[in-house]
């Protein structure tokens, strides 16, 4: 992995009055753009080939330039390029999934955030390991598919937008549908409501819900469309669908907007906070956006499911704000709030805690 050290000696030469925020073309890259435009900067569209003709429908989030390679790889060769525009990167789900999180950690540019969160995000066991010492509730996990003796979630390794995760309620079932060549993790089917919390957590900001070290703000909740989980059901009982070999499946396909009741909220800020003070314990803390991928039961018990550890596109709800984001500044979104966290950054001179 690129070592800070490295990062800075190029940060070093920068021009900071004219740093650009780049990123992928795709995820959450329309509000990243349209909220580094409102705070001052340049954007820069990383694409395959041609320019995507979709951001000329929304002029407002259109990059300045496009940066077009023939494959993700070959953003590791063209790095020098990217840093002499003074770009810095802006990780989210398919940038990092597009280059290969081994690739990603090699770039050679200022990334915001802390790329050591890769190795605790994207290895399912490592992750667990994190919340779970973090004193979160998870749903209860196994390790031998024979011990299935109840709805259980198989899911693969990596942020994939739940393509190939799936339900067994046996070990039957599970051979039928496993992919061996695929590490994957297996966990208790919970039931309830997901809610997908959008957090924020800055090391150099000191008022709000304080922490140890910076503070931690709720910008936004959303629930995953998910098909055809949402709506298989409509055709027949699971019974009916299993004899017909029908199964849901839980490729994600969109977002919906959601508020949780506020006498939950103590708890949803307590278990951000925990995560946080255990990644700082961990690796030195992750920085910026995260979701934590939550169940909400009948009993009003909050269980975790998952972990994403930088913007994930249910925010892309909230390009105008969301009724917590407008509970902190008005129309702020999660991009818009990574290009001040960068900005006021650059003004106190404190890049170094919130770029690797």
């Amino acid at each position: 992995m690129v070592t800070k050290q490295e990062i800075l000696e190029i940060l070093e030469n920068y021009d900071k009055d004219k740093l650009a925020i780049a990123t992928v073309c795709s995820h959450s890259s329309l509000q990243i753009f349209d909220g580094a435009r409102k705070e001052g900067f340049r954007t820069i569209g990383i694409c395959i080939n041609a320019p995507p003709k979709f951001y000329d429908a929304f002029p407002k989030a259109k990059p300045d330039e496009f940066f077009t390679v023939k494959d993700y790889k070959e953003i590791i060769s063209k790095t020098d390029e990217l840093a002499r525009k003074n770009a810095i990167i802006i990780p989210h789900g398919s940038f990092v999934e597009y280059l290969g999180a081994a690739n990603f950690n090699k770039l050679h540019l200022p990334t915001f955030g802390n790329r050591r969160v890769l190795e605790w995000e994207s290895d399912r066991d490592m992750s667990r390991m994190w919340l779970e010492a973090a004193g979160i509730k998870m749903p209860r996990q196994i390790k031998n598919p024979e011990d299935i003796d109840s709805p259980m979630m198989v899911k693969y390794y990596g942020a994939k937008g739940g393509m190939g995760f799936f339900v067994v309620k046996n070990y039957s079932d599970f051979q039928k549908r496993i992919n061996p060549a695929e590490k994957y993790t297996i966990q208790e089917f919970v039931l309830g409501t997901r809610y997908y919390m959008h957090y924020f957590y800055s090391p150099i900001k000191h008022e709000g819900y304080a922490l140890s070290k910076g503070t931690l703000e709720l910008l936004g909740i959303d629930r995953r469309v998910e098909s055809n989980a949402d709506e298989i059901f409509r055709i027949g009982s699971p019974t009916e669908l299993a004899e017909a070999e029908i199964y849901p499946t839980f490729v994600v396909t969109g977002n919906l907007p959601l508020i949780v009741r506020e006498s939950l909220l103590p708890r949803v800020f307590e278990m951000g906070e925990q995560v946080v003070e255990k990644s700082l314990e961990l690796f030195g803390g992750m920085v910026g956006p995260f979701c934590l991928e939550t169940v909400v039961t009948d009993t009003l018990e909050l269980k975790v499911f998952e972990i994403s550890a930088r913007i994930v596109a249910g925010t892309n709800l909230f390009i105008s704000g969301s009724p917590y984001a407008d509970l902190v500044d008005e129309g702020l979104s999660t991009g818009r709030r990574i290009a001040r966290e960068i900005k006021t950054a650059r003004d106190m001179d404190l890049l170094s805690e919130v770029i690797s």
